[in-house]
């Protein structure tokens, strides 16, 4: 029986040197820090859109009759319209001379050629780039306003100047002269 009483108290002894290790301190896992939950990720700063400056706007400038000199008045409107076109590099100009219904169709389309020739030249001379600048005659082709009066004449004596995007079909598109 003693070996019995041996042979027990060694397989407690062996099941008391398994025994399963202790648990840490609560005190060590509440003061383990959490790692940081991942943020999302910040979203790129937008840039507030860029005012983009007003298109430019159509003008008109006249002359007396059989004249391509430019008047005051006419010189105003240009520097005005050199203005604005300075703010819009991206937009071509065509000038458009026109003549009233006087005279014969080659001289008129000659007269409207130098009327548009001068806006050119003055807009150049403000610095505006060549470039951006077309000429063109009509004549008396496109009267602005029908008759045979010294009124409707009057406002058919002028240049037309369009502005227009560059590289689109409003673009100036045929060569300066």
């Amino acid at each position: 029986m003693s070996l019995r009483i041996l042979a027990a108290g060694l397989v407690l002894l062996a099941a008391c040197s398994h025994s399963q290790p202790s648990s840490p301190p609560v005190a060590d896992v509440v003061a383990q820090p959490t790692p940081p939950a991942l943020a999302p990720p910040e979203p790129e700063p937008v840039a507030p859109p860029v005012a983009r400056p007003p298109d430019i706007a159509r003008a008109s400038v006249y002359f007396d009759y059989d004249s391509s000199e430019l008047d005051p008045a006419t010189r105003a409107a240009l520097q005005a319209f050199f203005d604005q076109a300075q703010q819009r590099p991206d937009q071509n100009v065509r000038i458009e001379g026109n003549c009233d219904e006087r005279g014969t169709r080659e001289y008129n389309l000659a007269l409207g050629q130098r009327r548009a020739d001068a806006a050119k030249k003055y807009l150049t001379d403000l610095g505006l780039d060549p470039a951006r600048i077309a000429t063109i005659s009509y004549g008396k082709e496109r009267p602005r306003v029908a008759g045979d009066d010294e009124d409707a004449w009057r406002e058919n004596r002028r240049d037309d100047l369009i502005p227009g995007d560059v590289g689109s079909s409003n673009a100036v598109s045929q060569a300066s002269r």
